[in-house]
């Protein structure tokens, strides 16, 4: 490990995205953090969001040699890069998430780091019915019978804690959150074929502008969700290490239900009976040849609910937004773009 004597230097995968953004001025303003080398394939100035700790380096992570390149000298990784999105061909995902990601760990521990912090998703819990209300750490990550980030998110965690008994100098920390929000958040783009979003997007526009609600029938489903600040806070206390490593939930203080969520956005939600709702999701995600992203009907089944207790005792991580608050900046944001 080539740690530095004024701090640490932590390289971040993925730093752009929803989680990054979360992240990155957290870093910044953390006196323990001496140095960031960010890693992305498309090039970016660090100057322009205030980074003026980081350093740019191109890097795919397809190629585990140039991620022993770009992690050279750091203490922590974390990995954020990751394909949500429902585009790409099966093989092109697989690739970037799953073989992604084990090649930055391998890089991780060729270059000496200490830490490797992975965020992962409540989806590695699987959508079961079996799966009791405030899952804690224990409960066994399960793969989706139908939704691959699922099965993905759950294959990766196993894979990774394989990795890290053979590796046992090199820290995993896991993190959990579901729904994120805020103003990075990716939100349904990723989902919406390319040459329909700019329809789908004035269609937003339109409803959160309407003088009136439109109504709209929703079962009143438990939702959790997080804001991308107070992930970015979990990710950086595990950067740290704040905590012992292991797997950590995270989500915002209060569960909302879909009804509440339409409402906030200004729709008239009904609430509808929940169980031919459910029924109606499983057919939908078990329908052959369907697209990836009708999938996530899977999810929309049996929603999970998690426990946050562990990191907020081990970690000392407690969230700035609830779970309401956090909805509320984000559609503010949405309606003023």
């Amino acid at each position: 490990m080539a740690s530095s004597r004024s701090g640490l230097t932590v390289a971040v995968t993925g730093p752009t995205g929803t989680f990054g953004f979360g992240l990155m001025a957290l870093l910044q303003d953390d006196d323990r953090i001496a140095a960031i080398t960010g890693i992305a394939r498309r090039p970016f100035d660090p100057a322009v969001h205030g980074w003026s700790k980081m350093r740019y380096r191109e890097g795919d992570v397809r190629d585990r040699a140039v991620l022993e390149a770009a992690f050279a000298g750091a203490d922590v990784v974390v990995h954020l890069a990751f394909n949500v999105a429902g585009r790409a061909d099966r093989e092109t995902l697989r690739a970037i998430n799953v073989e992604g990601t084990m090649n930055a760990f391998a890089a991780a521990a060729a270059a000496g780091a200490t830490r490797f912090v992975y965020a992962s998703s409540v989806a590695a819990y699987g959508f079961d019915s079996d799966n009791p209300v405030g899952l804690t750490e224990e409960w066994p990550a399960r793969p989706a019978e139908h939704l691959f980030y699922a099965r993905e998110k759950a294959e990766i965690e196993r894979r990774l804690q394989d990795a890290a008994a053979a590796h046992p100098q090199l820290g995993l920390y896991v993190v959990r959150p579901p729904i994120v929000l805020g103003p990075h958040a990716v939100g349904a783009k990723a989902f919406v074929p390319a040459p329909l979003e700019p329809v789908v997007r004035r269609a937003v526009g339109v409803v959160l502008r309407l003088p009136v609600a439109l109504p709209v029938a929703l079962p009143p489903l438990p939702v959790q969700l997080i804001h991308e600040q107070d992930v970015g806070d979990a990710l950086r206390l595990c950067a740290v290490g704040a905590g012992p490593p292991g797997i950590y939930n995270v989500a915002g203080d209060g569960v909302l239900s879909a009804v509440d969520i339409a409402r906030e956005a200004g729709l008239w939600a009904i609430a509808v009976p929940r169980a031919p709702v459910q029924a109606a999701a499983r057919l939908l995600a078990a329908l052959p040849f369907a697209p990836p992203s009708l999938g996530w009907a899977e999810a929309v089944a049996s929603p999970v609910i998690m426990d946050t207790a562990k990191a907020r005792r081990e970690l000392g991580w407690h969230p700035r937004w609830t779970a309401r608050a956090a909805l509320r900046e984000t559609l503010a944001g949405w309606r003023e773009r």
